[in-house]
């Protein structure tokens, strides 16, 4: 007998969600920082063992208010979790704010499908706050079970994915049971990029900023790799490139180190930056970066 099974994370930006799935399938697969909209696509991280696979599902942070279609896009991403799961974890850190995601939680709860509530971030607050977020999202959910983690430490996350397996139903692997994911490794490189532009920049220019992998040779001894960074404006290029090209310098160094991480092997590593006006708000633009279910 063997079960397989959909478990979809969902929330509002910046509660912890791509790190809880790192933390339930032991890799680090999504891109995380502190500032909100991290996430931009749906990403499956694939948890096997003998008897289960257990497809987990990262999603943007559902955004109550689009300012425009790239969040619109994001949106759609978190809406086709609807389609496809055998369990939703909801997850909330402690400065809850229910009114802001009321639009969400109404459409999990017109789902009927099992749901856990996690609070994350758990380790930020006294035991009081914490029992007083639990009753509160008891009081919203209904939730089968209330679960407090630390995704950053771990504690929790074991009891968490054993329950998990409970509501897997019986079913042949969706995925290759070698399969960690369903991205390939262009993506990943692009979103490392990412993840160390909302590093080192500040305000706007993380979410002005899209990466894609142009070239991506692997050779016996090193993977070459030219990545493109588009911007939707030349002052953002300029911030980006920095004086005498010393931002992108250090831009190219960090994400060299990570990607050579997480691919295991030495890499070189071409950083390019392009202005493509107005990319977030452009429908064929966004087609073609991959903004489409």
């Amino acid at each position: 007998m063997h079960k397989a099974g959909f478990v979809n994370i969902i929330g509002l930006p910046n509660v912890g969600k791509s790190t809880l799935m790192n933390a339930l399938i032991g890799e680090k697969l999504s891109i995380t920082s502190s500032k909100a909209q991290t996430t931009r696509h749906r990403i499956f991280g694939i948890f096997n063992d003998d008897e289960y696979q257990i497809v987990f599902s990262d999603t943007p942070g559902f955004i109550r208010d689009p300012a425009y279609p790239l969040q619109k896009h994001m949106n759609e991403f978190v809406s086709s979790t609807f389609e496809d799961a055998d369990l939703f974890l909801y997850v909330a850190d402690p400065w809850v704010d229910v009114e802001s995601q009321q639009a969400l939680i109404d459409r999990v709860l017109q789902t009927k499908l099992p749901l856990y509530f996690v609070m994350s971030k758990g380790s930020l607050v006294d035991a009081v706050r914490s029992k007083e977020v639990c009753d509160l999202w008891v009081s919203v959910l209904n939730p089968l079970t209330v679960y407090q983690v630390d995704s950053v430490t771990g504690a929790g996350i074991e009891a968490l994915l054993l329950d998990i397996k409970k509501h897997i139903p019986e079913h042949e692997p969706y995925f290759d049971k070698e399969d960690l994911t369903d991205r390939n490794v262009r993506f990943f490189v692009s979103e490392i990029i990412r993840e160390h532009i909302l590093k080192l920049y500040r305000q706007e220019i993380p979410y002005s900023c899209e990466v894609v992998v142009e070239d991506f040779k692997e050779k016996p001894d090193i993977i070459s790799i030219r990545a493109l960074i588009y911007t939707e404006r030349d002052s953002q290029k300029n911030i980006i490139i920095g004086p005498k090209g010393s931002s992108i310098q250090q831009l190219g160094i960090d994400s060299r180190v990570a990607i050579e991480a997480f691919l295991g092997k030495k890499v070189y590593l071409d950083l390019f930056v392009k202005v493509l006006k107005e990319w977030r708000s452009n429908a064929l633009l966004l087609s073609k970066l991959g903004y489409k279910n």
